[in-house]
């Protein structure tokens, strides 16, 4: 890419900020940003912003017209050269005849990732692919995850005191973060496409998991892991105005109240994936949930699930939040782990960010995977 100028890197900078107008509402689909240039002018720019509403490419080319003639297309993900809901967007682009069409990121589809590109080069278009190629990667990451390993993006969120602690020892925890901590969190729920709790989380502070962001277009699927089918007919994530705007799945590993056909009476849908335990199965409710076109889960639970996910390889980054204070060895912890003997055998993280909410702190890191 050493023949790209700083202007290209300009243009793409603004087709990511445009696709990430997505953030909270493309879910299935990714989050896409197009920019046209004609003689150091843009003559278009769009993004995509809904399954089934055309993609960033068509909105751009649109608005270009025939100046898209001979022009350069900035585009954060390679072209669809396939029918979905919506035509193939590389046959749009050819048709309109540019000089070069830069791309962010490789289609992340194994079935289908460098079709658009080889279609666009059999016709004589320049094509670059790979500019700010990780920043489109990261604004997909969920999208990325589910087409190339069939699973969604992990992400894990926990409020807790300097000490590390999530709750007192009698399960009170409301509030450990302050204000603008729990206004990030929401933004996180917002662009989620499903929220994952444990009953535990579900019986000590009988949350409503949903978005509480005005105006609030998209309420994800909220998820409860419940092994023995122990969730209240009267919790909050049951009350029907509730169930109307977002449903919930319950994961489950038995039955032995016969308790199922009274939450499913109530409004929910249960899903049995029992594990040699008798508990649920988180890597094929994982699954389960990237076949439902699930790109991101946030987990907000407790030490419990945390840890099951944790000890379990199946979290892809988490978000603590730190507040000022102490809450003493009594309280619970982040994550229910099994003993360790050896520094070696301690979970490892790379910090991604840190800044400050207010009072408190957010870090963000990923777990370090050491490969053999």
């Amino acid at each position: 890419m050493s023949n790209l100028s700083t202007t290209d890197y300009t243009y793409m900078n603004l087709a990511l900020r445009l696709a990430a107008q997505g953030l909270y509402t493309t879910q299935p689909n990714p989050r896409v940003g197009c920019v046209i240039v004609r003689d150091h002018q843009i003559v278009g720019q769009g993004a995509h912003l809904k399954a089934g509403e055309p993609h960033a490419e068509v909105f751009a080319l649109r608005q270009a017209g025939e100046l898209a003639h001979d022009a350069d297309i900035y585009v954060t993900l390679e072209p669809c050269s396939h029918f979905g809901k919506t035509p193939p967007c590389v046959q749009a682009v050819i048709a309109a005849k540019p000089k070069r069409v830069i791309i962010a990121m490789q289609d992340p589809n194994p079935l289908v990732a460098g079709r658009g590109v080889d279609a666009l080069r059999a016709q004589g278009i320049e094509v670059v692919v790979g500019l700010l190629g990780q920043e489109a990667s990261v604004l997909n990451a969920g999208f990325v995850s589910r087409m190339m390993h069939g699973m969604p993006y992990v992400r894990s969120k926990i409020g807790a005191s300097l000490d590390g602690r999530t709750a007192l020892s009698n399960g009170k925890s409301q509030w450990i973060t302050g204000e603008a901590a729990r206004q990030d969190v929401q933004h996180w729920r917002a662009q989620s496409c499903a929220i994952l709790t444990g009953i535990g989380t579900v019986l000590a502070d009988n949350p409503s998991m949903t978005v509480r962001l005005d105006p609030t277009s998209r309420q994800p699927l909220r998820v409860v892991v419940d092994s023995h089918l122990q969730m209240p007919l009267d919790c909050k994530m049951l009350a029907p105005p509730l169930l109307a705007q977002s449903p919930v799945l319950i994961a489950y590993a038995e039955d032995a109240q016969q308790h199922s056909a009274a939450l499913m009476n109530q409004g929910a849908e249960l899903i049995c994936l029992p594990n040699n335990e008798c508990r649920v199965d988180l890597q094929k409710l994982l699954l389960e949930l990237a076949q439902r076109g699930v790109n991101e889960v946030l987990v907000e639970a407790g030490q419990g699930l945390n840890g099951a996910l944790l000890n379990a390889n199946l979290i892809d980054e988490f978000v603590f939040y730190y507040a000022p204070k102490l809450m003493g060895s009594a309280a619970h912890g982040m994550f229910a782990m099994p003993e360790f003997t050896a520094m070696q055998q301690v979970p490892e993280l790379h910090i991604l960010d840190v800044r400050q909410m207010g009072v408190d702190i957010r870090v963000r890191a990923k777990p370090v995977v050491h490969r053999a």
